[in-house]
């Protein structure tokens, strides 16, 4: 329970609608912290004590400076369907690709410097940062065009490989993950919560500034 001294976390998410982001919301507001969606459709998600939903667009740095300031942290999972952003740029059933992402990212950094918000989190395909054998060349100059506009900025950020995710989980599915499961869905939950977790603690410990971490989903500690 929060007493009058205790600082409110304000954490926005971009890409609420997926897997991945319904896990990070229900472990943020487990922690008490407060979640700001960043949606086009302000009705997508039932309302909740701790969250807000705004509307955005992920391509415009005046709109993502709007719906950033006074936040604590920014998460935006770059793969996420469902992401706010104008159809000029791709329809908005479509995942956004590698460039379209650079496109998020450059608008992500010129909004959160205007809204002198420094904490970001950007979750998506970096393993290939990694990867020896690259198949997909497009996606790794996005990479790594992302990750050279971040090293010049003056935010604190941390690049996180996005988990594998099964389409449809819900805040619900994230709300009681001990409880009893679906058939198939305990060990996906599992991964994910444990990612969500991971991602609250770095935030919490201000851990991996300036990194590129992957949360390995592990059954022991």
């Amino acid at each position: 329970m929060k007493n009058a001294e205790t600082a409110v976390v304000k954490v926005v998410l971009y890409g609420a609608m997926s897997s991945l982001g319904s896990a990070l919301m229900a472990e943020m507001l487990r922690r008490q912290h407060e979640v700001i969606a960043i949606l086009d459709d302000l009705t997508a998600l039932a309302p909740r004590p701790g969250l807000r939903t705004k509307t955005g667009d992920l391509f415009e740095a005046e709109r993502v400076k709007q719906s950033v300031a006074g936040s604590s942290v920014v998460i935006c999972l770059l793969d996420a369907p469902g992401l706010p952003f104008n159809s000029e740029y791709v329809e908005k059933t479509i995942v956004p690709g590698p460039v379209e992402q650079v496109l998020a990212v450059d608008a992500l950094i010129d909004g959160l410097r205007g809204a002198g918000v420094s904490r970001l989190f950007l979750v998506g395909d970096f393993e290939v940062l990694d990867e020896t054998e690259i198949e997909d060349r497009l996606q790794l100059h996005a990479a790594e065009e992302i990750r050279e506009a971040l090293q010049s900025s003056p935010l604190q950020w941390t690049l996180v490989n996005s988990p594998r995710a099964m389409p449809g989980l819900t805040l619900e599915h994230f709300s009681h993950v001990s409880s009893s499961l679906e058939p198939g869905l305990g060990d996906m939950l599992q991964r994910l919560n444990r990612v969500a977790v991971g991602i609250a603690d770095e935030m919490k410990l201000n851990l991996h500034l300036g990194e590129h971490v992957n949360f390995v989903a592990a059954s022991g500690p």
